[in-house]
């Protein structure tokens, strides 16, 4: 952590302060506040926060914007390149629960994936903005996969995912073929702005573990 600030600084790498810009550094008893995600006081889950830091903190993101799916809670965390949470919004997430996505799910989509293959799928990864078959903008996650976040779409009206995204309960976001959605105020004021200039990376969460058994403790892979 302290070669991070040392190089946001600019004292690292062996260079020099010249001595009049020495005369202005404060005495060393001066407080310098660290480097550190700010979530802004917007709830969030232990495991997203670790992520977070890990992301910023720990330089994995590597200087790039970045997001947090949390599959748990089916929201949405978006951070600029600085650590500072932008926005954060509940999210439709894969029909079925799994953290892999099965061989060749990315060429079914327009033949139709099947439901058991719905999956949002948990890692790490560098996306990129691009357009889609139809030329919308998304945020590639996983482009072979066909796996983006892109905003919420017509779509037909049994699937209520309008009402499913505006519900206050996380139960009922399963309903994507595999890709984060969120609503197209959400995307255009927060996502495209944050994400969709170049590089990031995306971090999604695994799903919850196994419920915690008596006198033990859930168990899950982070």
């Amino acid at each position: 952590m302290a070669a991070v600030i040392a190089a946001t600084l600019g004292m690292a790498g062996g260079v020099r302060a010249e001595p009049a810009l020495q005369q202005q550094m404060p005495p060393p008893s001066a407080h310098i506040a660290p480097l550190a995600v700010d979530f802004h006081g917007e709830a969030a889950s232990p495991e997203a926060r670790a992520v977070a830091r890990a992301a910023f903190e720990g330089f994995d993101a590597k200087g790039r914007p970045f997001a947090v799916v949390d599959k748990k809670e089916a929201k949405l965390f978006v951070f600029n390149a600085d650590g500072q949470l932008v926005g954060a919004a509940p999210a439709l997430l894969g029909l079925a629960r799994g953290d892999t996505v099965a061989p060749g799910v990315g060429q079914m989509v327009s033949t139709g994936i099947p439901p058991s293959l719905r999956t949002t799928p948990s890692g790490r990864y560098d996306s990129q903005p691009g357009p889609n078959l139809k030329g919308e903008t998304v945020i590639w996650v996983d482009y072979d996969a066909a796996f983006a976040i892109h905003r919420l779409r017509p779509s037909p009206a049994y699937e209520r995912r309008a009402e499913r995204l505006a519900s206050p309960s996380p139960d009922d976001n399963r309903i994507s073929l595999g890709c984060v959605v969120v609503a197209g105020d959400f995307f255009d004021r927060v996502v495209a702005p944050v994400l969709g200039h170049g590089p990031g990376v995306v971090y999604v969460l695994p799903e919850p573990g196994p419920a915690a058994v008596a006198q033990g403790t859930a168990t899950g892979r982070l």
